[in-house]
């Protein structure tokens, strides 16, 4: 049975986030020749609201207000959930962001829905939808789906391909006219602390560094190899909790959890938050002097060394391959 499923497309810093485009090669395959619905919310996103053909949508509404050129949960609330009244879709996705996670459970429980978080795979079989998502950290995973009624579910961000971009695809961007009334938060500035380079929750290719970098200083290494595989560089709460780097960049159960392509984990020994945190990565090289550390017991690669002798010797040998040296 065909499924007209509804799209919640994020933006960040003027641009439309890859899991965005990732939901939406979800939203082709479990509508089965029902419509795929993309819908952006802001102030004036409708130039960015036209991508979402490209990548499979065949209806796209820009919900505009001047109150929401910067996010809070009360006017996205009201913005979306206006838009899903007008389209009473059979499917809603998210994408598992900051944004997905805090306004997600909210619209759930206003529209009496089941919220099916964390989503990290699917399947579609005859009418229903198979979600997978992790459990326990991340070392089980549960199957589930919805018995009756709308289905609504959160992306985790690198984990579903997105279509191909089809230029070729295009359509006439539909405007929903939102009314936002006793709004409960006013945003007076916003102070952005975060690390600069790709986004650690959509990353392809992520280095990490532990205690075992040191000092703040021990990070240019990483940084190094990071921008020669044209990746970001994360760390553990270790790392952060010694002050060598900023809780932005922490990764594991109480930071970010990220699923690069490849994770290269340095000075890190992988304490089970941290796993929680990277141990669904596609590929886990890991450095450490501690042969026994728990780090290698979920490394595909492991390199027993130090990582000040390691990494650069990766680098340097990575820049002959570009070059052809």
């Amino acid at each position: 049975m065909s499924k007209n499923v509804l799209v919640f497309a994020e933006a960040r810093d003027d641009e439309l986030r890859n899991v965005s485009f990732e939901a939406l090669g979800a939203a082709r395959e479990i509508a089965n020749g029902g419509k795929v619905i993309g819908a952006i919310v802001g102030a004036d996103n409708h130039h960015l609201a036209e991508e979402l053909f490209h990548y499979g949508a065949d209806r796209v509404i820009s919900a505009e207000h001047e109150v929401l050129s910067d996010y809070t949960n009360d006017g996205y609330f009201q913005a979306y959930l206006q838009v899903v009244d007008s389209v009473s879709p059979d499917v809603i996705l998210s994408g598992h962001t900051s944004l997905g996670k805090d306004l997600s459970p909210r619209l759930a429980a206003r529209l009496n829905l089941g919220l099916i978080s964390d989503v990290t795979d699917f399947e579609v079989e005859e009418d229903e939808v198979i979600f997978t998502r992790p459990i326990y950290s991340g070392k089980a995973f549960e199957k589930k789906r919805v018995k009756s009624g709308t289905i609504f579910a959160t992306i985790r961000p690198n984990n579903i391909a997105s279509l191909d971009k089809d230029s070729a695809r295009t359509g006439q961007v539909e405007f929903e006219q939102v009314t936002i009334t006793d709004l409960r938060t006013i945003l007076k500035d916003i102070v952005k602390k975060t690390a600069s380079g790709v986004d650690l929750s959509e990353a392809k290719v992520i280095v990490a560094g532990g205690r075992g970098v040191k000092s703040a200083g021990g990070f240019k290494p990483l940084e190094e190899l990071a921008e020669e595989l044209g990746g970001t560089v994360g760390a553990s709460r270790g790392a952060c909790d010694a002050e060598y780097c900023d809780y932005s960049l922490q990764i594991g159960q109480t930071g970010k959890v990220v699923t690069p392509e490849l994770y290269i984990a340095c000075g890190i020994s992988g304490a089970i938050q941290h796993l929680a945190g990277m141990s669904n990565s596609k590929v886990i090289v890991a450095i450490n002097k501690d042969p026994e550390a728990n780090i290698f017991n979920v490394a595909d690669y492991g390199i027993v060394g130090d990582l000040f002798e390691v990494v650069p010797l990766l680098t340097e040998e990575i820049r002959h391959m570009k070059v052809g040296v």
